[in-house]
C-alpha cells in the first residue's frame, strides 16, 4: 500500500476488533491482579467457648490481651484497627455526632505497637500544650488500652492518629470522626 492509498474497510474493522480485544485482555488482567491482592478471610476455626466462659466480643483491656489480631499490612490500615480498639474500650467517652467548630484541644500522636499488641512508645507530633491534662489523659487512655490488636502481618507498627478533644472531656479520633460543624 502506498502512502496515498486508504485502508480498506476490512482493515479498519480488523484494527477496531484488535483494539477491543486488547482492551478486554488488559482489563481482565487488571481485574485478576486486583482480586489476587485481596487477602483471603481467616479460615481458622474458632474454638467453641467452654461452658463456664462467655464468648469474647470486641476489645479486652489490660493483661487479658486484645480480642483480635490485625490483618493490616500498612500503618495506615492499622490505624483503623487501633481507633476501633480505643473506641470499643472507651464507648462512654466518645463524642457522639459532629464535633463543634472550636475544639478544646487537638493532638497528633504516634503510637508504636510491638508484635504482641503492646504499646512500646508514644511520641507526640503535635501536643496540645495549652491543655496538659488532655496530654496526660490521652497517654493514659492509650496505655490502658494495651494490648492493641497484634499487627500480625507487619510484626510491629508505628501509626499516627489525631485526637479531637471536646471541652466536656469526650473525644473522637480523626480516623473515625463524624466530622466537624
Amino acid at each position: 500500500m502506498t502512502k496515498h492509498e486508504m485502508p480498506s474497510s476490512t482493515d479498519a474493522s480488523s484494527s477496531t476488533a484488535r483494539r477491543f480485544w486488547l482492551a478486554a485482555l488488559i482489563s481482565g488482567a487488571v481485574a485478576a491482579i486486583v482480586s489476587a491482592c485481596k487477602s483471603a478471610p481467616d479460615s481458622a476455626p474458632t474454638p467453641a467457648p467452654t461452658p463456664d466462659a462467655s464468648p469474647v466480643i470486641g476489645p479486652i483491656s489490660g493483661s487479658q490481651g486484645s480480642a483480635r489480631s490485625s490483618g493490616a499490612s500498612t500503618p495506615r490500615a492499622y490505624r483503623q484497627d487501633g481507633a476501633t480498639h480505643l473506641y470499643g474500650l472507651n464507648a462512654e467517652r466518645i463524642y457522639k455526632g459532629r464535633m463543634p467548630p472550636l475544639l478544646y484541644a487537638v493532638g497528633v500522636m504516634n503510637v508504636e505497637i510491638d508484635r504482641t499488641g503492646r504499646v512500646t512508645k508514644l511520641d507526640w507530633m503535635r501536643a496540645p500544650r495549652h491543655a496538659p491534662e488532655v496530654v496526660a489523659e490521652i497517654e493514659r487512655t492509650i496505655r490502658q488500652a494495651s494490648p492493641f490488636p497484634a499487627p500480625t502481618r507487619m510484626g510491629k507498627v508505628v501509626y499516627t492518629d489525631t485526637w479531637l478533644w471536646h471541652k466536656s472531656g469526650k473525644f473522637q479520633l480523626d480516623t473515625l470522626t463524624e466530622g466537624q460543624d
